[in-house]
């Protein structure tokens, strides 16, 4: 594929411009892994990798949001993550993707060897300890979000709105990049179903909704009591 064929071309002509980059000392969380990457800039809607292409890297949003996603048999999507500015993803146990991964918004986002990393975790004990925490809870928010799409809808609404709100603070506003479908997708509801959520929790006075992609968080405490 294109994007595939220009992040490896990105990554081979990386070392003719950035020779030997040694992380400066007192670099900390995953400064030294992030030296190892290139930039890279996606449009709206590009795909950044396929499901069942090589794993080869490893990505992280500079800015910009991005979705990872799966098409199930019966022609459903199933969205497995957001993933916003600072969040790293591409993370695998075999040695392709699960899932197929796009920008939601225009992106910047830095493409890391994957072999490199693990080579490089291998010989610093400290890049080895942020692997292992970066996977763990990667591995925490797959759990989570399985366990959330047994709940409700009124449950499923309010959680996400929850960690939106902790995973970008704002204040008592979420900004939502992505659309009321996508939304959807993500918990397992039909797009009808989110915006007749979001209108009965706006009633009840736990949310406003200014704008279709702007909610403000009037009453936290009732929405951890529906997420309990």
């Amino acid at each position: 594929m294109l994007t595939r064929t220009t992040i490896r071309n990105v990554s081979q002509g990386q070392p003719a411009t950035q020779p030997h980059r040694v992380p400066p000392p007192g670099a900390t969380q995953t400064g030294a892994i992030e030296l190892m990457g290139a930039c890279m800039s996606f449009v709206a809607n590009a795909e950044i990798y396929g499901e069942n292409e090589p794993a080869e890297y490893l990505y992280k949003v500079v800015s910009g949001t991005v979705r990872t996603y799966k098409v199930l048999v019966d022609g459903r999507r199933q969205i497995g993550a957001f993933h916003l500015p600072g969040d790293i993803f591409g993370f695998e146990t075999e040695d392709v993707h699960t899932f197929s991964a796009e920008a939601i918004t225009e992106c910047k986002i830095t493409v890391i060897k994957r072999s490199a990393v693990m080579a490089l975790a291998a010989r610093d004990n400290e890049v080895a300890r942020q692997m292992w925490t970066l996977t763990a809870r990667e591995l925490a928010r797959v759990r989570e979000h399985s366990l959330m799409l047994i709940k409700s809808a009124e449950e499923r609404v309010a959680g996400f709105l929850l960690e939106m709100a902790d995973r970008a603070p704002g204040g008592g506003a979420v900004e939502l990049p992505m659309s009321r479908q996508d939304i959807a997708d993500y918990l397992g509801l039909t797009i009808e179903t989110v915006s007749r959520t979001l209108k009965h929790l706006e009633d009840a006075a736990a949310i406003e909704v200014p704008k279709r992609r702007r909610i403000l968080l009037r009453n936290r405490s009732a929405l951890r009591r529906l997420n309990a």
